[in-house]
């Protein structure tokens, strides 16, 4: 019988009462234990199972508005104590939530749409985010969810760090540190038995090297960045943490709801253009969310917290990246690839609109009710542009559970 709670969105709660379960069903195999706490002071836990040095550490949680990585975490571990196969010669330890206190903040556990998904949004600023933050802030201003999520990867030295995350609509991809010969083909099956599209040109990647479709590599140093304009750099993020000790990081993307738009490599007609054309929808798109920002600013006199933080640094990033797509030849001359950034620049300012309105709502604004139509708005777009369908929440868990298992098996054998 399955120890795992009903297949659903889980809280934070119902995680910790998971891996407890787990833990005390094999207590000569399994520890759970703490090994931080948050800002807020939650605690950060983490779940080990077996004792061999060669470790696998998985990642649940980095970005709280990306929920299926909490189940897809448990389902691993389930899978790990049934399969003696995948404990030989290894340990796996699971980081069950990198930022308790964004997951508290994000409140959207069974969305029935995109606009039931971005009426309780969160996802925190850069400086915010437990595993970015290295990339944004001087080691000594470092949140102590980072902190602990660095003494982990310092304590077991991985050979593999998996951080499970997705998207709200699109397709599933990877992206790789160092490259993981063999991995391409496993994945690639998964998402097909699963009716799951592979984002080929996932602007999250755009201008990495692919070792198969989906599966990008992260190019070498020196290599010109897509967008300029975005000041963080993956090298300096906790990814590239598990280097020191010879490991490398698998980032595991999954979608809730998914768009063949953004698996189809047929060549776009005339990709610059699209680009921008997609630029300036955006500058248009957000400011109506920063002339709702500018009228409100003088009534939230005294108002802080990072719901308002992280909509202005979402805001903040637009003039940037629309230049990057306006003045920088496309990384990418693919459907997919245009598809993707499409996608993108209707994220950035639906996502802070939403944060906005949420702020808005609490101090009972007036411009909350501009905001509403905004996001409905945007949301029902969203969807209708790229034909959203829902993906199964079982078929998004085992997707991403039978990628980690296949990372963690062709990376065992990649020479370090």
């Amino acid at each position: 019988m399955s120890l795992l709670p009903e297949l659903r969105y889980p809280t934070l709660t119902e995680l910790v009462r998971s891996a407890r379960a787990l833990a005390a069903h094999r207590p000569g195999l399994c520890t759970l234990r703490q090994v931080g706490a948050s800002r807020a002071g939650r605690p950060l836990h983490l779940l080990s199972i077996g004792h061999a040095r060669s470790a696998v550490l998985v990642v649940a949680g980095a970005h709280s508005n990306e929920p299926t990585g909490g189940p897809t975490l448990l389902a691993v571990a389930e899978r790990v104590l049934l399969e003696r196969e995948l404990r030989r010669d290894v340990s796996w330890h699971f980081l069950l939530c990198a930022d308790p206190d964004g997951a508290s903040l994000h409140v959207t556990p069974a969305p029935r749409s995109l606009l039931d998904y971005h009426r309780g949004f969160f996802r925190p600023a850069a400086e915010e985010q437990p595993e970015w933050a290295p990339a944004t802030l001087p080691a000594d201003r470092l949140p102590p969810e980072t902190r602990a999520l660095t003494r982990v990867i310092d304590e077991l030295r991985p050979y593999l760090q998996v951080t499970l995350h997705g998207t709200d609509l699109g397709g599933s991809w990877v992206q790789l540190t160092k490259d993981v010969p063999g991995l391409a083909e496993p994945f690639a099956k998964s998402a097909a038995q699963l009716h799951i599209p592979v984002e080929t040109g996932a602007s999250d990647a755009a201008g990495w090297p692919a070792s198969g479709p989906g599966v990008h590599v992260m190019p070498a140093p020196g290599a010109g960045a897509a967008y300029p304009s975005m000041p963080d750099d993956a090298r300096s993020s906790t990814w590239y943490h598990v280097h020191r000790y010879g490991g490398l990081t698998a980032v595991v993307e999954v979608p809730m709801w998914a768009s063949d738009l953004v698996d189809d490599p047929a060549p776009h007609p005339d990709p610059a253009r699209a680009m921008r054309r997609l630029a300036a929808r955006l500058l248009r798109d957000t400011l109506e969310v920063e002339r709702v920002l500018a009228d409100a600013l003088p009534r939230l006199d005294g108002v802080d917290g990072p719901l308002l933080r992280a909509s202005q640094w979402a805001l903040e990033l637009v003039p940037g990246l629309a230049a990057d797509w306006m003045r920088t030849p496309p990384a990418d001359n693919t459907m997919a690839y245009v598809g993707s950034v499409d996608a993108f620049g209707r994220r950035l300012p639906l996502r802070a609109a939403a944060m906005l309105l949420r702020v808005l709502r609490e101090t009972d604004d007036r411009g909350a009710q501009r905001l509403e139509h905004l996001v409905a708005t945007w949301s029902n777009a969203f969807a209708e542009r790229f034909r959203a369908r829902w993906v199964p929440l079982e078929h998004q868990v085992e997707h991403q559970s039978r990628t980690v298992v296949a990372a963690a098996l062709h990376a065992r054998d990649r020479p370090m």
